[in-house]
């Protein structure tokens, strides 16, 4: 099979390739994480907010979200990065109530509100067996930031039931050192999106400041934990890290910075996919966030590619450029 040049050199056996998440449940390690996972409900420190609301016994703080995940819903994605979703889909479960904010949020009623269903463990564990037997490539966790216990404690039963897809940890890059490392030997596949590098527009579009020094150390142990992001032999994701990054109006300055940060401090080899579909939505209007009211433009998307290239990085996603260019023909 002819594969795209990104991923030529990132090949591993398919045949030969096992979970991380199956050796550390054979060895006994899952079951610890899970237990110790739990543990951080009872004074919330799951996301770097630390709310310290007990959430074991359904208190809520920021992501309003208590003893259990809430889910909007689970399907086979096809489209999601090729790599991801192949020919079978990517077996996304989104989970409501993300621990950002953005006022931009193509998905706004799902992560800025509870437009979902609780669902217990046991719950969780079948929609992850489902979605394999439906023969998705992998298990997708959207916005998982805030319910990392619940997912190790799924899991646990998912194996037992015969889970055996790699698991891609999907997030907009506000995730704590201490929860990460518990997701060592557990997660394949992360898939992070980079969004700002200056606190100012942090602050102003993901009502969080602190978000670019929080997410450039969470960066760091993800490609510690599973280095750059790697193939089978029919250019499936199998393991390692994938950046998205969306090109936001009148923001090249962060795109060139994050890009830079991406080739000098993770890896040359970061696979990024950077991402031309940003629409106004959630609360963007005229009125409140005037400045990114519009897509972006041609233009602004090339030299965003560009400020990549020019950083060092080599490996992109290519279907979205084959898409954008279409739209701009």
């Amino acid at each position: 099979m002819h594969l795209p040049e990104a991923y030529r050199g990132f090949v591993i056996s398919g045949s030969n390739f096992e979970p991380a998440y199956l050796h550390s449940y054979n060895n006994g390690t899952l079951s610890t994480k899970a237990e110790e996972a739990l543990k951080m409900l009872e004074r919330c420190a799951v996301c770097p907010r630390r709310c310290e609301v007990n959430r074991l016994k359904d208190e809520v703080g920021f992501c309003k979200t208590g003893r259990f995940a809430i889910v909007s819903s689970y399907f086979a994605h096809f489209g999601e990065e090729d790599c991801l979703r192949g020919w079978r889909g990517s077996g996304t479960i989104f989970f409501c109530q993300c621990n950002l904010k953005c006022a931009f949020c193509q998905n706004y009623d799902i992560s800025h509100f509870s437009s979902g269903r609780v669902v217990t463990a046991k719950q969780l564990a079948n929609m992850m067996l489902e979605l394999q037997e439906q023969g998705c490539h992998n298990i997708n966790f959207v916005t998982p930031s805030h319910v990392v216990p619940q997912i190790l404690e799924a899991l646990l039963i998912a194996v037992e039931g015969g889970l055996r897809l790699p698991l891609v940890y999907n997030t907009g890059g506000y995730d704590s050192i201490e929860t990460l490392q518990l997701l060592e030997g557990v997660i394949d596949i992360y898939m992070p999106d980079f969004k700002f590098w200056t606190s100012q527009r942090a602050k102003r579009y993901l009502r969080c400041e602190d978000y670019p020094e929080i997410a450039r150390a969470a960066f760091k142990e993800m490609h510690r934990q599973v280095g750059d992001l790697r193939f089978d032999e029919n250019g499936i994701a199998l393991k390692g890290l994938l950046v998205r990054h969306l090109v936001m109006p009148g923001c090249i300055d962060e795109t060139r910075q994050i890009m830079r940060f991406l080739a000098e401090e993770i890896s040359r080899d970061t696979f990024v996919n950077i991402m031309a579909q940003y629409y106004p939505a959630g609360s963007v209007n005229n009125r409140s966030y005037p400045e990114i009211n519009r897509r972006i433009t041609k233009q602004e998307y090339e030299e965003a590619v560009e400020a990549a290239r020019e950083a060092g990085l080599y490996r992109f996603d290519e279907r979205w450029r084959s898409i954008i260019s279409l739209r701009w023909l």
